[in-house]
């Protein structure tokens, strides 16, 4: 064995570290060449999960005819005006949320873990955790070639928040629907300010002559990091030039995402400056995340965005529409009159701030058309109804065009206890993610656009 005594000074490492992780967030409006603009949106994809924790008061959710136009029933009263743009979908399971035996409580933990990968997530309170790799990262994987971010995972709610998680469950199951393997959870990132940081830089704004100047900047930092590292490697031992290997294989991923960012051509985005943080109210704080995800689609930063309007056992309250029990509790009614007319308003409350995000998206120009028209969201829950922790007859409502893969206006019932992971076998084809299977998957929904 050669060892060497050359010193890497961690400050200089840390610092190519830096570049490398904020590279991904140059802006790709400003053009490398002159001549007309071109719509990146021509045939583009995308795909968006927004889930509501604890379920939902499924009476007022489910419209009464099934398997034709779809009826808007009192929860969907805020999305009315794009009924034809929605697609509900009846009669999904997640079969992997629901307790084995011996395991006892843990409905909300498994509810989260196992909603988008379709896999029953391990009982442990460790840092052993398991789950599966989700769907949404799934599709990332291809999608995210084409962008400088492969995803975004955002919240409303941070991990530090107020509130248990379900006993003998680690947190980190009902903090995040995203896994990009079985064992490694993604954060979910809930202050605008950092958002914004990630998608535009920390210029502070959206104007692309700042945009222009952070890029110039970072690609000289790129440009002597690639190089410090090639001097490096010959001079370190084996242990330390596999490290220093990986670490350009990153470099090279980014210079990959800003070629891509100046073959790409000038948007017009809506001028922002970066927030100060997280808004006191919920309703600002919920609009303002919405605005960034579809600032994300509009620049094309990112075609993957998976959202959490909660965490699983929210103790979230809505003192703003008169509602001052928490979310968690109000979801165990147990038949209380009172405390379900409070808990219809939570859940049209959270689709109203869902129906501003459509609305955003349906008035966004986009290629020929608009943002909701290259768009396949899916809005719904891992447990229906939350008062019996039910994990059948899931809440589960496709919203946008899927660039002409979704045929809108109705309400369709699938087989009883149907795996939702059918569903997510179907939208990831329909996004041009072909896969043969996953989770719990036993085949695929064949009517999404007739």
């Amino acid at each position: 064995m050669i060892v060497t005594r050359k010193h890497l000074p961690r400050r200089t490492f840390l610092r190519g570290l830096g570049v490398t992780l904020a590279l991904p967030m140059l802006d790709s409006m400003v053009p490398a060449f002159g001549g007309a603009p071109v719509h990146a949106a021509e045939g583009v994809r995308r795909l968006g999960v927004v889930y509501v924790p604890n379920g939902m008061f499924m009476p007022n959710w489910t419209p009464a005819v099934e398997g034709g136009p779809l009826e808007i029933s009192q929860t969907l009263q805020p999305l009315a005006r794009f009924k034809d743009r929605m697609l509900m979908v009846s009669g999904l399971c997640s079969e992997e949320g629901i307790a084995r035996p011996g395991e006892g409580a843990g409905d909300h933990a498994r509810a989260a873990g196992a909603f988008l990968t379709g896999v029953h997530p391990k009982k442990t309170e460790g840092h052993d955790i398991r789950a599966g790799v989700s769907m949404d990262q799934i599709a990332a994987r291809v999608l995210g070639q084409e962008t400088q971010l492969a995803s975004l995972e955002l919240s409303l709610e941070s991990a530090e928040r107020a509130g248990s998680c379900d006993p003998g469950y680690s947190c980190a199951y009902a903090n995040t629907l995203c896994w990009s393997s079985a064992t490694t959870p993604l954060p979910m990132a809930s202050n605008p300010r950092a958002v914004f940081e990630r998608l535009f830089g920390t210029s502070g704004t959206t104007d692309p002559a700042a945009w222009l100047q952070a890029r110039q900047h970072d690609r000289s930092l790129l440009d002597m990091v690639t190089a410090k590292v090639a001097r490096l490697s010959g001079e370190l031992g084996p242990r330390d030039r596999v490290k220093l290997n990986e670490y350009l294989e990153a470099v090279r991923d980014v210079e990959r995402r800003i070629q891509t960012a100046e073959q790409q051509t000038t948007r017009e985005l809506p001028p922002m400056d970066q927030p100060a943080g997280v808004p006191d109210n919920f309703e600002a704080h919920a609009k303002l995340m919405f605005d960034l995800q579809v600032l994300a689609y509009q620049a094309d930063l990112t075609r993957v965005i998976t959202f959490m309007m909660g965490h699983e056992t929210s103790n979230r309250a809505y003192p703003d529409i008169g509602v001052p029990d928490a979310h968690h509790a109000l979801s165990h009614h147990g038949g209380d009159k009172i405390l379900i007319e409070r808990l219809k308003k939570v859940d049209s409350h959270l689709t109203a701030m869902f129906a501003h995000y459509v609305d955003r998206l349906a008035s966004t120009p986009d290629g020929n058309g608009t943002l909701l028209d290259s768009v396949m969201i899916l809005y719904g829950s891992g447990m229906s109804d939350g008062n019996r922790h039910d994990h059948h007859d899931l809440p589960a409502l496709l919203v946008g065009g899927g660039a002409g893969q979704l045929a809108g206006g109705r309400h369709m019932r699938v087989a009883k206890d149907t795996p939702n992971t059918n569903l997510f076998l179907t939208m990831l084809d329909k996004l041009g993610v072909a896969i043969e299977t996953m989770g719990d998957s036993n085949g695929r929904l064949d009517t999404l656009s007739v």
